[in-house]
């Protein structure tokens, strides 16, 4: 039985209610406070939720209904379409799903709702103040609340890594800003489980068919200046589209899906970011879960999946470690190698998206040979895949 009776989770997004979940199977009375007045329904871009995200969810109970996309495949092709590699599904494994953030974040705020989760929103955190009993939470609003434990699930600007440490990391520009959109315009024999990524001459084009016709996707433009999403959206729409079928005006099937865009239809997402190592996770009876403790690019392909993992780690190891700083250390064991090598890799894809003309011409005579050789979807996505919470076997302390 768990020594850890109530938790305050900061951050109504998608790691805070799943973060309740988790606590709340664990024995633990979690209440979610958002710093927003309202729900985020409605709002996001489109993500990936592998395999091992999927199976995190089950723990949860987040894994009916699930509004995505099935992908059995990835095709990767230059840009003038021509085929460079392709990985199919692991065996034995489902699919990752493609859906909008929205999607998910409904999913899952539902079934905390159903399970007795309690959110409480207009919750800004301001600070926060130990003692040997307990930790209290200090909002903007002038209200206090005081629990076992605190969870920073705040995202990438976490308030929370700030009070376990001032001089902790913040968010990294990637050097890439990020667009998508729903295209009127179809490839030609493209198939509908297949997630297509195409490195033009000047920019990389993710995309896929959707149902009841058309095409989505998501393109990253090398741009110099870090661009916050309210920023970039305060440059027109028709004018970002203009820049868009500029770089993509000699790559299929580029310039086909952004002729098939109108301006009003564009998603702009501002600058990718990833988040450098956060030296410090937890302190007292404070710690860090979700893109708060480590964000890796989208390119990862893995950021919700992650987070779902840690969350259901994290209580694992309350639940059954009476100490909490010695349940909080044995959470980072578990965590930390696993994130920080996906934040690696999506570094160096992010690399491949920005590179220039000539690297991408060498990218694409090398990938085909590496593809049929080396390159495989095991070792390429089997130790990320395949991974697995036993929800049911006690953690041993650190």
């Amino acid at each position: 039985m768990t020594a850890i009776k109530t938790a305050a989770v900061i951050g109504g997004g998608i790691a805070g209610p799943v973060t309740a979940l988790a606590l709340r199977k664990a024995g633990i009375e979690a209440t979610v406070y958002e710093a927003h007045e309202n729900t985020a329904d409605g709002l996001g871009g489109m993500l990936m939720v592998a395999p091992n995200g999927l199976s995190a969810l089950e723990v949860v109970g987040v894994d009916h209904g699930l509004a995505g996309q099935p992908i059995h495949r990835m095709v990767m092709t230059d840009g003038r379409g021509r085929r460079l590699g392709e990985f199919g599904g692991l065996t034995g494994l489902p699919p990752s799903q493609v859906m909008w953030r929205a999607d998910l974040y409904g999913a899952v705020r539902e079934r905390a709702a159903a399970m007795g989760v309690r959110t409480v929103y207009g919750k800004r955190l301001a600070g926060a103040e130990e003692t040997p009993a307990g930790v209290t939470a200090e909002f903007t609003d002038g209200t206090r609340v005081t629990a076992d434990v605190l969870v920073g699930a705040d995202g990438i600007r976490s308030a929370v890594r700030r009070l376990i440490d001032p001089a902790a990391p913040g968010p990294r520009y990637t050097g890439l800003l990020g667009f998508g959109a729903r295209s009127k315009a179809q490839v030609p024999q493209a198939r509908p489980d297949t997630m297509y990524f195409a490195f033009g001459k000047h920019a990389f084009l993710g995309y896929w068919p959707v149902p009841g016709g058309g095409t989505a996707w998501f393109g990253n433009l090398p741009f110099d200046k870090p661009l916050s999403a309210e920023q970039a959206r305060a440059t027109p729409s028709a004018a970002w589209m203009r820049i868009l079928r500029e770089k993509y005006t000699e790559d299929v099937p580029g310039r086909d899906l952004l002729r098939g865009t109108g301006d009003d239809e564009l998603l702009t997402f501002g600058g990718l970011e990833i988040l450098p190592s956060v030296p410090k996770w937890h302190r007292g009876r404070m710690v860090l879960v979700g893109d708060a403790a480590h964000a890796p690019s989208s390119s990862s392909g893995q950021g919700a999946s992650l987070a779902v993992e840690s969350a259901v780690q994290l209580a694992r190891c309350l639940r059954d470690i009476p100490d909490v700083g010695t349940a909080f250390a044995t959470y980072e064991r578990l965590r930390r190698a696993r994130v920080e090598k996906v934040a690696a890799q999506a570094a160096k894809t992010n690399s491949q998206k920005s590179m220039g003309p000539v690297a991408t011409k060498i990218m694409t005579l090398l990938m085909p040979l590496a593809t049929r050789t080396f390159l495989s979807p095991e070792k390429m996505f089997g130790w990320t895949h395949r991974y697995r919470i036993d929800w049911d076997t006690p953690v041993a302390p650190a």
